[in-house]
């Protein structure tokens, strides 16, 4: 799913269809990959991190992207087991990995992929936990997306809306608990990478910088450690956390 994920996000930024009968293909040659090319992390490594066929390097952010997919998957698993739950994170992480990588490689977010992942959450919280949990995805989506819009409108125009739509997908998701602790996680990893970033003067002040990373490390962030976070300030999730 994450190597899925990946090459649909980088088609979706070339205009290129990744549905239907579209094949996996080189970066560089365009060449067919068969299934040896496409195991996940292995053939990375195996290969050498190069194309069998025309020797191009393969970018590095393949294997991080298979790795940190397996992973937080793996993290969803052990903590929820097979259930809505589990599936419901899965689902958001990876709506959240897509939106990520759009905004890193091309720095545009795409509304209607935020509105398949909210669509996705509230039928999901509908699904396991009736109309209350699914109020509590409005209010996530709510949430998220008005304190990315307060933003906006107070920096007058310094943050862009694809934020505020993203944010509003995870909150349906999320719920408006998690949607807040998300949205406080990834403010903050964001402020100390930009001001380890700053110090060494990799970025300048008038960079643009991508925010929708933050928010999905925030995000990711919330959903594995949430609950024990919430629970010692003297809160609780409600369904399907």
């Amino acid at each position: 799913m994450g190597s899925f994920v990946h090459a649909t996000a980088m088609r979706t930024i070339d205009d290129v269809p990744w549905w239907g009968r579209e094949r996996s293909r080189c970066d560089a040659c365009g060449h067919v990959l068969g299934a040896l090319d496409l195991v996940p992390l292995l053939s990375y490594l195996l290969l050498g991190a190069r194309c069998r066929h025309c020797g191009a390097r393969i970018a590095a952010r393949h294997c991080i992207v298979e790795f940190l997919s397996g992973a937080c998957c793996a993290v969803f698993y052990i903590k929820w087991g097979l259930s809505v739950a589990s599936g419901l994170a899965a689902v958001a992480f990876f709506f959240l990995l897509f939106h990520a990588l759009t905004d890193l490689l091309s720095g545009f977010i795409y509304d209607a992929a935020a509105l398949a992942q909210g669509v996705c959450g509230l039928a999901a919280r509908f699904a396991s936990g009736g109309v209350p949990s699914a109020v509590d995805g409005l209010f996530g989506a709510a949430l998220g997306f008005c304190v990315i819009y307060a933003i906006i409108v107070l920096s007058r125009g310094g943050m862009g809306s694809g934020d505020a739509v993203l944010m509003a997908g995870a909150g349906a998701c999320l719920g408006w608990k998690l949607c807040a602790l998300g949205l406080y996680l990834g403010f903050m990893c964001g402020g100390a990478v930009v001001l380890v970033m700053l110090a060494l003067k990799k970025w300048k002040r008038k960079d643009v910088i991508p925010l929708a990373p933050f928010l999905a490390a925030g995000c990711v962030g919330a959903l594995c450690a949430g609950g024990p976070l919430l629970e010692f300030f003297g809160s609780s999730l409600s369904s399907p956390w």
